[in-house]
């Protein structure tokens, strides 16, 4: 990893190696004062939370207070039972994140890198569990700490300018917010090794054909798309929808047989409920159905 620091103005310019032979530039204006802006948005919108990461002149990196605004970002979500889908998007023309604030982790000791990693931790563990399914925009660099909450999404789009990468081994650590576990699991044992071992990077195309991400769209076209994602999934049952959340998860957590009995547990449950009986009641007599807000 190279990095260069250089003060005047009330400025911090920081150059960090993202991966073998390019650099990628932050600028840091005024970041030693108090917060005068939230640097994750959200708003709710017929079933909607869209999520945009709101800090683009640090390319949107996470360091512990941004985790804590992530985390009051969920709360937010869970406690509106209106919620139907999650759209996570990014506000920085650069690219979705560039991971994790490194110079916040410098200086951590082992102690200090294991509260760091359980609160990243904590973020995709939410995003995976306790918040309806997660579409994520993804554009430009979607770098380590990124990519490993994009990998704690349900769905991915993705820009065809998008560069993945897990660069963590080229600054002598690993990744620490799941990437080990999920990426494995998203693109199978093979293609994370490489990855995590080299810190590769992998375009956008490359990303599709590994199953890294659902869709590749023009820049351009990119907010439209998964914003018609979220829609088409804000139209479904949200009871629906989460206990489809829940019961794929299972499959990585189960062991097969445990899975389909508890795919079974599920399924049982909706029954009774008003988005079943609308739903079958509406299939029937061949119109939409009009699933509970």
């Amino acid at each position: 990893m190279a990095s260069k620091e250089k003060q005047g103005n009330g400025k911090e310019e920081r150059q960090v190696q993202v991966g073998q032979d390019s650099e990628l530039t932050q600028t840091t204006v005024g970041w030693g004062d108090p917060l005068e802006k939230r640097r994750i948005k959200m708003e709710m919108n017929n079933g909607i939370a869209t999520v945009v990461l709101d800090n683009p002149d640090r390319m949107n990196i996470f360091d512990s207070s941004v985790l804590q605004e992530f985390d009051e970002i969920i709360d937010d979500i869970v406690k509106n039972e209106g919620t139907k889908v999650v759209l996570l998007t990014s506000n920085s023309l650069k690219g979705f994140t560039a991971g994790a604030d490194i110079t916040e982790m410098a200086s951590h000791d082992p102690e200090e890198a294991k509260r760091f990693s359980e609160l990243g931790h904590r973020i995709a563990r939410r995003l995976e569990r306790d918040v309806p399914p997660v579409v994520v925009a993804l554009k430009g660099f979607v770098l380590g700490g990124g990519l490993e909450f994009a990998c704690a999404c349900d769905l991915r789009v993705a820009s065809e300018d998008c560069i993945f990468s897990q660069p963590e081994i080229d600054i002598g650590v690993i990744p620490g917010w799941g990437g080990t576990q999920r990426l494995a699991k998203v693109v199978g044992i093979a293609k994370a090794r490489e990855m995590i071992y080299t810190g590769a990077r992998v375009d956008a195309y490359q990303a599709l054909e590994i199953g890294l991400v659902n869709h590749v769209v023009p820049r351009e076209e990119l907010d439209s798309v998964a914003q018609a994602y979220a829609k088409g999934l804000s139209s479904k049952s949200r009871r629906a929808l989460m206990a489809a959340k829940r019961s794929i998860r299972m499959s990585l957590e189960m062991d097969y047989e445990d899975g389909l009995d508890y795919e079974t547990k599920e399924w049982a449950s909706l029954f009774g409920t008003h988005d079943q009986k609308e739903g079958m009641k509406a299939f029937l007599e061949k119109r939409k159905p009009k699933f509970e807000d």
